[in-house]
């Protein structure tokens, strides 16, 4: 993996500006390369300080897209996030645990096999109160951003 010195930890995703990865140009790892298809190989590892996985497939670290991100992520039992207000559409599914997600004012927890889509502007946390760990695929619409994300740094609830 190519180390980058414009990665600034935040909580559990990374904060990076796109101006300075330029130099970054796609991180795909390619196999069998055609103009049809691109094998990812090997997904970016954004560094976090809260235990929580995310490997990034597609993105706008990884493959420079801005339109999609699709990423793997397991999060600790105990795993939380602050509230926010993305300028995205998240989709999640879940694969093994649960996750708990407060929407609106509502809190739901998604199971093995459920999906989730969170529409753009709804104000948003997911957490991990359970025991296990939760694994699950989240695609973001437009791809992910910290810009984007519009995180509630000090809400409680």
């Amino acid at each position: 993996m190519r180390k980058n010195d414009s990665l600034i930890i935040y909580d559990s995703i990374a904060t990076y500006n796109l101006l300075e990865i330029a130099d970054v140009k796609p991180l795909i790892r390619y196999k069998n390369m055609s103009k049809s298809y691109v094998i990812q190989q090997a997904p970016f590892v954004v560094p976090t300080t809260d235990g929580k996985l995310i490997e990034e497939h597609v993105g706008r670290v990884i493959s420079n897209e801005p339109g999609l991100s699709i990423a793997h992520m397991v999060a600790p039992s105990g795993w939380s996030e602050p509230f926010q207000n993305p300028e995205f559409d998240e989709y999640t599914m879940l694969v093994r645990g649960r996750k708990q997600i407060e929407i609106d004012g509502e809190t739901i927890t998604l199971k093995v096999g459920e999906s989730l889509l969170v529409r753009k502007g709804a104000r948003v946390r997911y957490s991990n109160p359970f025991e296990e760990e939760a694994e699950y695929w989240s695609v973001c619409v437009p791809a992910f951003s910290p810009d984007l994300v519009n995180r509630e740094e000090n809400a409680e609830s």
